[in-house]
């Protein structure tokens, strides 16, 4: 079973930038296409962005269009979420999980807050 581990939330400003990682174990990563979800207080978890087995193939919620990037590291088991140009309606606690998503996949996620 695949165990996933979100970091890399915080505190931003308006217009600021983070970085999220999602470490996996096993050594079938490479194998799952892999996506970014969040999850906003009071609201339904969305979709954010997802990447395939290769990394060479992405693609994004509207919502997030053009200011995030999804990128990962098959080497290191790894998948990114590059957000820019945040804003107060991108807090949520961020997760990432396979796409689509394993229900016993979940991680702890990471809490993303953006104050205007």
């Amino acid at each position: 079973q695949v165990q996933l581990v979100e970091s890399g939330g915080g505190l931003m400003q308006a217009g600021g930038s983070l970085r999220l990682s999602c470490a996996a174990s096993g050594r079938t990563f490479s194998t799952y296409v892999m996506g970014w979800l969040r999850q906003a207080p009071g609201k339904e978890r969305e979709f954010v962005a997802g990447i395939n087995r290769s990394g060479g193939s992405t693609y994004y919620a509207d919502s997030v269009k053009g200011r995030f990037t999804i990128s990962r590291d098959n080497a290191k088991r790894t998948v990114y979420l590059q957000m820019n140009s945040l804003k107060p309606e991108d807090t949520a606690v961020y997760y990432c999980n396979q796409d689509p998503p394993r229900a016993n996949y979940w991680g702890p996620g990471t809490q993303v807050t953006v104050s205007s």
